[in-house]
């Protein structure tokens, strides 16, 4: 149960999980859901693995319902369901047993042979792939296969209304298509039961008083089946509102290239008789280029290259923030999104209940659930550690860090330590092999020099405030017209990059001395070297 304090707060929340949210409370303002509980849906093509995009809908889905679950007593339910009834249209590249596949090609992906010779199925073998993935984000669901609610009567109460309804439901779709495809579209798919393909096939007739297809069969045999048991299943967009029907799907959230199928996932819905659920457009990730990320290009960043890299909240907050918003999701982002995400956290204590709730860090962990940020040090701070370092590993690391934080520890601060041993696979996979030194101009070689003289003669406490003023100043005796272009001289000089850290910070980390002997090296020409 939630306090009244933190439920006057989410009423007001401006967060978009608890704009979502208060839609779905709406819905059931007058009168709790018949099924007992409000249920979130998301879905999954079984053809490939999980992937980047499948941890995104799943986080966000969960972010609407811990946002629901604050604003509501009624009972939740997250269900993540496999179309894994689907026909297998191609063989993926990445896959052994290339030749077992192709014999296999339009079955159900529930009776194709597993590849990989562990399971059931392909469908079964990739369905297990989803749910260990989930399960290593600790996410809460229910999982459920398209195939068994085909096989076991689940959804045949709506096919058998899909049935009846079939010329309202063709009167939907037959707009949407080609002239060559209306000619033989149906929205029933029957499974052959001489080949067992999944078949695209028009229907000779459609018995709704008996509940059965006729059509002919892949040898030319006229063929009639019963649309329950599973020996039918939907095209995609009206199984899509005939799950919503059946499962009394409350929320749903799709990619935009769905946004404009959305209306007839809607109108499916209400034709069978139910309420179409609330329903959440995102857009698409971008790659460095701006161009949409495709699996299929790989353009992208996966989620395993992420993980290399930084903790899955960083992830998360990737997700949380401005959903709505085209973004690139590539490799630059991450130090971005790790600095921005303990930057939430340290926040948080100090905020009040009316803020945090605001805080990405309360949707991604939940109230009451918050850590404590433990990064002595900035990502990206340990990302230019690492690259003037040259770091082969974390310990190399640690020698500085114990420097500038002396009371922290790998085992009094593991989120630092597996931030540290990042930072540098980080440098070694992303950074050095990019790395270009360049030779400072006459202007930038006499303020490096006279930078060198002053950290050598300087005296007291190796502070980033004070170390970041001596910085300044020689850019200002150097007559830099822009201190911007003596900054950018200093990473480009220095660290072999067009960006860096506030330059006082790196001194107190790396060292006061350590630095000048950095620019003495570059002033020699061994960086360039």
């Amino acid at each position: 149960m939630t306090t009244d304090a933190l439920r006057a707060a989410a009423e007001k929340a401006k967060a978009w999980p608890f704009e979502e949210a208060r839609k779905i409370v709406k819905r059931y303002k007058k009168k709790d859901p018949e099924k007992g509980y409000v249920l979130f849906e998301t879905g999954y093509g079984p053809s490939g693995l999980p992937h980047i995009g499948t941890f995104g809908e799943v986080a966000r889905t969960t972010m609407v319902r811990r946002a629901f679950e604050t604003l509501c007593d009624i009972p939740t339910k997250l269900l993540c369901v496999s179309d894994d009834m689907d026909g297998m249209r191609k063989v993926p590249a990445n896959v052994p047993n290339q030749d077992l596949l192709h014999a296999h090609l339009q079955k159900p992906l529930t009776v194709v042979p597993d590849p990989f010779e562990k399971f059931e199925s392909f469908g079964h073998h990739n369905n297990a792939m989803l749910r260990d993935f989930l399960d290593r984000f600790g996410f809460d669901y229910e999982f459920a296969s398209a195939t068994d609610y085909y096989k076991n009567g689940t959804f045949d109460a709506m096919l058998l209304e899909a049935a009846r309804k079939y010329r309202k439901i063709m009167d939907v779709m037959l707009p949407t298509l080609g002239e060559e495809r209306q000619a033989t579209y149906s929205p029933f798919l029957p499974i052959s039961p001489t080949t067992g393909r999944v078949l695209y096939v028009p229907m000779k007739d459609v018995n709704a008083k008996d509940g059965t297809v006729t059509f002919d069969d892949e040898d030319g045999t006229e063929t009639t089946l019963p649309v329950t048991g599973g020996n039918v299943k939907l095209q995609w967009k009206p199984d899509f509102g005939m799950r919503w029907a059946a499962l009394g799907v409350d929320f749903e959230m799709y990619g935009k290239d769905h946004q404009l199928n959305g209306k007839i996932y809607s109108k499916i819905c209400s034709i069978l008789g139910a309420t179409p659920p609330e329903q959440y457009c995102y857009e698409l990730f971008l790659d460095d280029a701006g161009e949409k990320i495709s699996k299929s290009k790989g353009n992208g960043i996966s989620i395993e290259e992420w993980l290399a890299y930084a903790a899955p909240e960083s992830l998360a907050l990737f997700m949380f923030q401005k959903p709505r918003t085209a973004k690139r999701l590539f490799f630059d982002v991450i130090p971005k999104n790790v600095d921005e995400y303990h930057q939430f956290l340290r926040a948080y204590p100090e905020q009040g209940i009316d803020k945090q709730v605001e805080n990405p860090v309360w949707h991604i962990h939940g109230d009451g659930k918050v850590p404590a940020s433990d990064m002595e040090i900035s990502f990206s701070m340990l990302l230019n550690l690492a690259s003037a370092a040259s770091a082969e590993d974390k310990d190399a690391m640690w020698g500085f860090i114990r420097k500038y934080a002396p009371e922290a520890t790998p085992q009094t601060h593991p989120g630092l330590d597996a931030a540290a041993e990042r930072a540098v696979r980080y440098y070694q996979d992303r950074v050095k092999p990019t790395k270009t030194f360049r030779a400072p101009t006459e202007q930038e070689r006499a303020a490096l020099a006279d930078l060198a003289a002053r950290l050598r003669a300087f005296e007291g406490e190796a502070e980033a405030e004070a170390l970041q003023q001596v910085v300044y100043d020689v850019g200002k005796d150097a007559g830099f017209e822009q201190l911007r272009d003596w900054f950018t001289a200093l990473y480009e000089v220095l660290l072999g990059q067009s960006q860096g850290p506030r330059f006082g910070g790196f001194v107190a980390l790396y060292g006061v001395e350590a630095t000048a002997e950095l620019i003495e090296d570059a002033l020699a020409g061994a960086l360039t070297a």
